[in-house]
């Protein structure tokens, strides 16, 4: 009886790891149930980031990189989570330069100002010196931060990051079906791999 109860611990043993090794080495999560995107013509691909993670500052430059090769039917769009009031903040600054148009202008040096010359920018007036310094008027910056677009933006930020079960950045959502990051997939640049992977499947898919 003892010799056929340890091999079928053992196979269930085996089992186990087995499907625990499938889940890490396919580097991603299947969300369940999918979400919907903005538009069901085009893969959508979304960032959940904050500026004072040391981690997306370094998944940038790749990302970066990543988002110029994309063909024209892939949707890229960023989405600082809130997970706390300074996260909130620095996401206000985010959806304020979304308003204005500015955000190819201001993200990469808003990144390098908080990681890497440690500056506050989290009140309105640290924040309208750091907009002016890139370009923009003071008066159309306070009223963009002050705006009902950003506002609600703000309200919403909170929801969509409980939306697709996100817990940490960076983390990447591929066409409302699959989540990947850097614990998934196991480096930054792994993560770009499961995103090309899970893009071209997608692509496939859109034109079926």
């Amino acid at each position: 009886m003892l010799k056929k109860i340890i091999p079928t611990g053992l196979l269930i043993l085996l089992f186990s790891c087995s499907t625990l090794l499938k889940a890490e080495s396919a580097g991603y999560e299947t969300l369940s149930p999918a979400q919907p995107t903005n538009n069901p013509a085009k893969v959508e691909v979304i960032e959940f980031f904050w500026y004072g993670c040391p981690h997306c500052y370094d998944f940038e430059p790749l990302l970066a990189k990543w988002v110029k090769s994309q063909p024209a039917n892939v949707e890229f769009i960023r989405q600082p989570a809130v997970f706390s009031s300074l996260w909130g903040k620095h996401a206000k600054a985010y959806f304020t330069a979304e308003a204005l148009g500015v955000v190819d202008k201001v993200h990469a040096d808003f990144f390098d100002a908080i990681q890497v010359k440690k500056q506050k920018l989290e009140d309105e007036d640290q924040l309208a010196k750091f907009f002016v310094a890139h370009g923009v008027d003071e008066a159309q910056f306070r009223t963009a931060y002050n705006s009902f677009l950003v506002d609600t933006k703000m309200r919403q930020a909170g929801a969509v990051a409980t939306r697709y079960g996100i817990t940490g950045v960076p983390a990447i959502v591929i066409n409302g079906k699959y989540k990947t990051n850097g614990p998934l997939a196991g480096s930054h640049e792994k993560m770009i791999e499961v995103m090309n992977q899970l893009v071209k499947q997608e692509s496939a898919n859109l034109s079926k």
